[in-house]
């Protein structure tokens, strides 16, 4: 339990700040102060005003129950329609296999920030149109995870043993496939967290994602990129934030990876 503390710690802070930022904000994020536009940080606005006088620190804590929230629903929603796929692969047959895997290898041969944006495009900005985008191209590696440890899998003998039981193919992924792709899945969430939280404010910086005036950390780079030579505060705050969010995301899965897999390795 002691190695996955700062995994714990970690994903508490993510958590209280999407939850609990927008309750810790010193001003109201869309207020707009105009004789106090592209102020410096102190006093009122801690870390200055954009460029409609807006308090930066407001609108980064309400920022954050938009991008870490979206994020955690995108990641979530390609981990669910990941491994469904991934296990009718595995127990459906070499011909569903087949099927499952070429069209799971087309989708990975696009990009996701490309494939993401002219699913965006195409649709129409809006956060809407951002979840299903980032959805649609975020379930191929839970996919594939899947696929591979549920064939190794079925030739165990406790799988072999619950199939001609007569167990339902439902019951059999429920008690004896899922318990063991958990720990695997659950590394790939959080690197796909990092990614989802890249791909948000990659597309609210291109205009595609959370629309103006709702604050998020891409629409605010957006914002702050006509002014980012005579105020590049109002860039690096948000840039950072996001930075450091992935950041901390990735080095607690590499923390996660390692102490799973400590667990599973034979002694």
């Amino acid at each position: 339990m002691r190695e996955l503390r700062p995994v714990l710690i970690v994903a508490g802070l993510l958590a209280a700040l999407a939850l609990f930022g927008p309750a810790l904000a010193p001003n109201a994020p869309n207020a707009i102060d105009i004789p106090n536009r592209l102020a410096a940080p102190g006093g009122q606005y801690p870390l200055g005003t954009d460029a409609m006088g807006r308090c930066i620190l407001s609108r980064l804590l309400h920022g954050a129950s938009w991008s870490l929230g979206l994020a955690f629903l995108v990641s979530t929603i390609g981990l669910v329609t990941g491994t469904l796929i991934g296990l009718s692969a595995a127990m459906g047959g070499r011909r569903i296999d087949w099927v499952v895997m070429r069209v799971t290898d087309i989708f990975l041969a696009f990009p996701d920030l490309v494939a993401a944006v002219v699913i965006a495009g195409v649709l129409g900005a809006g956060t809407g149109s951002l979840i299903f985008a980032l959805s649609a191209t975020g379930w191929m590696r839970y996919a594939r995870v899947t696929r591979g440890i549920g064939l190794g899998l079925a030739k165990r003998g406790h799988v072999v043993q619950a199939r001609l039981a007569g167990l339902s193919p439902a019951a059999i992924a429920r008690w004896h496939y899922l318990p063991a792709l958990a720990p695997s899945l659950t590394v790939v969430w959080t690197g796909m967290l990092a990614r989802a939280i890249l791909g948000i404010s990659a597309l609210g910086f291109l205009g595609f994602g959370v629309q103006p005036p709702t604050p998020e950390w891409g629409t605010m780079l957006l914002d702050a990129r006509v002014h980012m030579r005579s105020t590049p505060l109002q860039m690096i705050w948000p840039g950072g934030a996001v930075v450091l969010c992935v950041l901390a995301i990735n080095l607690t899965g590499d923390i996660l990876r390692d102490a799973l897999t400590e667990r599973t390795e034979p002694a």
